[in-house]
């Protein structure tokens, strides 16, 4: 008897359906205001190519960095992950029958506090800044990548600088808001706090980058510190920007382990590389700080 009723209760359910869709269709041709029934959209899964290597300083927090944009992938279903600490992927030579990957593959890649000179030779650097300029693919750096490849002037152009110094270590870092329109950063407020260590870049410019997040400089402390090198007392967080064709994001932020389990941190991180990946758009139009006279 009980499985007779759930026979009839399918039955019924099925005919339900079908009557609701049938009337549906007709709804819709007797009037053309109403929309139509949605139909499940097919994602196409990205490939994101994490790097971690490093030459300089190691970072604790490079697993925790790559773990996350791993996670992120595999909750959201929106890319698959190959993470490696070596750049030997960050080519476009067949890597013969052996089931190696190469930018090719790939829709954007990040760096997880990578250091120093990286193992690339000429024809892989020259390969990785046409996967970005001229095939406009993503990249996202986050904090270190800034402290990498000081001997390749084009990756310095590509993702906006370099590191100079980290003036107030870990700390307690006042942070503004200049672009709550940009994905990555629409969640934070207009100012807040993050305990982290936060870059002075060199060789950057406003005019080059539309910076998102920005250290408040009205609530900093100058004295007898020999590390600020920046005389206009701009100091940039976060920002985007294209190089060519293809989408870059940079934050100073995740320096620590314990960033890794800041939902605000994450989802900076998660938008970041939706962003590259173009799943969303925001602007990388340059803007004159605005705390400046």
């Amino acid at each position: 008897m009980r499985c007779y009723r759930t026979i009839l209760r399918l039955s019924l359910i099925t005919v339900f359906c079908l009557l609701f869709a049938t009337l549906s269709h007709a709804q819709q041709a007797a009037n053309p205001l109403v929309p139509p029934v949605p139909h499940a959209k097919t994602i196409h899964l990205k490939h994101v190519l994490v790097i971690g290597e490093t030459k300089g300083f190691e970072h604790d927090s490079v697993p925790d960095a790559m773990a996350a944009i791993f996670n992120m992938g595999q909750e959201s279903g929106l890319w698959d992950t190959t993470l490696r600490t070596d750049t030997e992927l960050l080519t476009k030579k067949d890597l013969g029958n052996r089931n190696a990957k190469n930018l090719n593959y790939f829709d954007a890649i990040v760096f997880t506090s990578t250091t120093g000179e990286l193992d690339m030779d000429d024809s892989q650097k020259a390969d990785m800044m046409s996967f970005i300029k001229e095939d406009g693919k993503g990249f996202v750096g986050i904090h270190a990548a800034l402290d990498t490849n000081y001997k390749w002037p084009e990756y310095g152009e590509m993702i906006g600088g370099w590191f100079d110094q980290h003036p107030w270590m870990t700390f307690n870092a006042p942070i503004i808001n200049e672009d709550p329109n940009f994905p990555a950063v629409r969640h934070f407020p207009h100012e807040f706090v993050k305990y982290d260590e936060i870059y002075q870049p060199k060789e950057w410019s406003r005019d080059k980058v539309n910076v998102l997040l920005s250290l408040d400089p009205s609530r900093l402390d100058y004295n007898n510190n020999p590390r600020i090198h920046r005389t206009d007392h701009d100091f940039a967080v976060a920002w985007s920007k294209m190089y060519g064709k293809g989408r870059v994001f940079y934050s100073t932020l995740g320096h620590t382990e314990e960033a890794w389990s800041d939902p605000d941190i994450r989802k900076m991180y998660f938008e970041a590389v939706k962003w590259v990946l173009g799943m969303t758009d925001g602007s990388t139009v340059s803007h004159p700080s605005p705390t400046q006279p």
